[in-house]
C-alpha cells in the first residue's frame, strides 16, 4: 500500500503567536557535543515520522556537509534531564525533523519549538516555512494545522 505526505507551510508574513515553554526548558542549537543526544531523540521518533535516521556517525556526517546545513537551525530543547526536542531546519526555510523524547510529549514541547522554529526564519526575512508530514501521522498533522500551517500538496513517500 503506497504511503502518502503533506506539503504544509506557515505564511510568516503576519503576527505570529509566542511559544509557550514548559518550565525548567533551556534553549540551545547544535553542537558537536550534543550529536549523540541529538541523534538519539531523532533515532527514537523516526517511526512516528516515517523517515530513517543512520547510525550517529552517518547521520553527522550527512547532516554537517548538507548545503543546506547551518548549526543554529537545528534548535535543542532541554531540560536538567537532558535533550527532550529537537527541530531539524534547513536553510531554505524547510523543517527536515520535528522530533520530541517520548517522556515529554504531550506536554506542548513540540508546539513550542515549531512556533519558535517560525520565529526564528520570520527573523531571517523568509516570508513562510514548509514541512512534509505522513498523512497517516495524525497527531503530527493536528499539530501542524493548530500552529497555522496550512495544507500545499499530497505526493506519494519515495523510499529514495
Amino acid at each position: 500500500m503506497a504511503e502518502y505526505y503533506q506539503l504544509l507551510r506557515r505564511d510568516l508574513t503576519g503576527s505570529l503567536p509566542a511559544p509557550q515553554w514548559p518550565a525548567d526548558t533551556r534553549l540551545d542549537h547544535y553542537r558537536d557535543e550534543l550529536a549523540p543526544a541529538i541523534h538519539a531523540v531523532l533515532r527514537m521518533t523516526q517511526d512516528q515520522g516515517g523517515g530513517r535516521v543512520g547510525h550517529l556517525e552517518e547521520w553527522r556526517r550527512q547532516f554537517v556537509t548538507d548545503a543546506e546545513y547551518d548549526p543554529t537551525l537545528c534548535l535543542v530543547a532541554s531540560n536538567r534531564g537532558g535533550i527532550l526536542a529537537v527541530a531539524q531546519c534547513w536553510t531554505s526555510a524547510f523543517i527536515k525533523n520535528l522530533a520530541v523524547h517520548p517522556c515529554a510529549q504531550g506536554q506542548g514541547l513540540g508546539r513550542a519549538l515549531l512556533l519558535h522554529s517560525f520565529q526564528v526564519f520570520k527573523q531571517r526575512g523568509e516570508p513562510y516555512v514548509d514541512l512534509k508530514v505522513l498523512e497517516s501521522n495524525l497527531r503530527a498533522r493536528h499539530l501542524y494545522e493548530s500552529a497555522g500551517m496550512e495544507f500545499v500538496l499530497r505526493d506519494i513517500l519515495s523510499n529514495g
